[in-house]
C-alpha cells in the first residue's frame, strides 16, 4: 500500500472556537469578585485593584468583541494571568502608574488659557493707544527697560517716555474699567 497519496484527515473543528461577547460578560462577572479580591490582596490599595480588573476587563472585552478571544478551558486563570501580566507591566514601568499627592495644583492652571486671555487683552489695550504710548508701555512694563534706556531706544527724553506711559496705563485702566 502507498502511503504518500494518503494525507491524515485534519481535526474534527468545533463550529464556534471564539468566545461571544456575551459570553465573556458573563464569564468575567462571575469571575470578577473573586479576581477583584486576589488584586486587592496583591496590590494593597482598593483603588488599584479596582483599576487593574477595569483595564483587565478592557482589554480581554475588546478581543472578544473582535472574535479574537478563543474559549478558555479555565478563564478564571486565563483572566488572572492577564490582570498579573498588567500589574506587573505597572511595576516594570512606574510612569504608567497615576501617581497620588497631598499637593493641589498651582492655582489657576488652566492649560494656559489664562495667559492667551491675558495676552490676547493686553494686544488689543495697547492697540488702542498711541504708537508712542505702546511703544513706551512695552518697552518700560513688558520688556523691563528703565525710562532712560527706553528713551534711548526711542530717541526721545526720559521724561517724554515716562509721560508717554503713563498716559498709555490710564487709556489701559480706563478700558478695562468700562
Amino acid at each position: 500500500m502507498d502511503h504518500s497519496h494518503t494525507s491524515c484527515p485534519p481535526p474534527p473543528r468545533e463550529a464556534d472556537h471564539g468566545m461571544s461577547p456575551k459570553d465573556f460578560d458573563a464569564s468575567f462577572t462571575a469571575d470578577m469578585p473573586r479576581l477583584r479580591r486576589r488584586l486587592l490582596a496583591l496590590t494593597g490599595n482598593p483603588h488599584d485593584a479596582d483599576d487593574l480588573l477595569q483595564e483587565t476587563y478592557l482589554r480581554l472585552s475588546r478581543r472578544a468583541r473582535a472574535q479574537s478571544l478563543t474559549r478558555q478551558q479555565h478563564p478564571y486563570a486565563y483572566t488572572c494571568a492577564v490582570a498579573l501580566n498588567l500589574l506587573r507591566d505597572s511595576w516594570q514601568h512606574p510612569s504608567r502608574r497615576e501617581r497620588t499627592t497631598d499637593e493641589l495644583p498651582e492655582s489657576g492652571w488652566d492649560g494656559g488659557l489664562a495667559s492667551y486671555e491675558a495676552s490676547a487683552t493686553a494686544l488689543a489695550l495697547l492697540g488702542m493707544l498711541s504708537e508712542k504710548e505702546a511703544a513706551a508701555v512695552i518697552l518700560v512694563d513688558l520688556e523691563g527697560l528703565t525710562h532712560d534706556t527706553a528713551g534711548e531706544r526711542l530717541g526721545a527724553h526720559r521724561g517724554t517716555v515716562q509721560r508717554n506711559r503713563l498716559r498709555g496705563l490710564a487709556k489701559m485702566r480706563a478700558a478695562l474699567h468700562n
